[in-house]
C-alpha cells in the first residue's frame, strides 16, 4: 500500500510592531486548546498564496500581504502527516483587525515569548528561525 501524501497547508506568521499573532485551536478540533500560528489547509485547485489569503479571510477577517516564504517542512500526526508551507505577512494596508471567528483566542506575542506558548507540534520548529 503507498503512503499517503502529506496535506498541503499554509500558516501565516503575521508580524506587526515586533509581535507575532498566535491563535488558539478550539478546544472540540484536532490539536484543541494548542497554540498556532493561523492558516489551513490548500484547496485541490488553488495556489498555496490563494489559500493563505482565504484562510486568513475565513478564520481572522482579515488580509495580509505576504513579506517572505519560508521553506516548507513536514510534520507527522497520529492521524496522518501535513506539509506545512510558512509565510511571513503583514497586515494590508486597509485590512480590519484580526477576529478569531473560529479560534477560541487570538494574542500578539513578542518573539522570545512565543517559546512559552503551547504551539501545534508542527509550527514549533517555526519558532527557532523567528526568536
Amino acid at each position: 500500500m503507498e503512503p499517503t501524501p502529506p496535506v498541503p497547508v499554509v500558516c501565516a506568521i503575521i508580524v506587526r510592531d515586533g509581535r507575532i499573532l498566535l491563535a488558539q485551536r478550539p478546544p472540540d478540533k484536532k490539536l484543541g486548546g494548542l497554540w498556532e500560528f493561523p492558516g489551513g489547509k490548500v484547496e485541490a485547485s488553488e495556489s498555496a498564496e490563494a489559500a493563505l489569503h482565504r484562510e486568513l479571510q475565513e478564520e481572522l477577517g482579515c488580509t495580509v500581504r505576504i513579506t517572505q516564504t519560508l521553506a516548507p517542512l513536514v510534520h507527522a500526526y497520529d492521524w496522518g502527516s501535513i506539509e506545512l508551507m510558512p509565510f511571513v505577512c503583514e497586515l494590508a494596508d486597509g485590512s480590519t483587525e484580526p477576529h478569531p471567528h473560529e479560534h477560541t483566542a487570538l494574542v500578539w506575542v513578542e518573539r522570545a515569548e512565543l517559546q512559552r506558548y503551547d504551539l501545534a507540534p508542527a509550527d514549533v520548529p517555526l519558532v527557532a528561525g523567528l526568536v
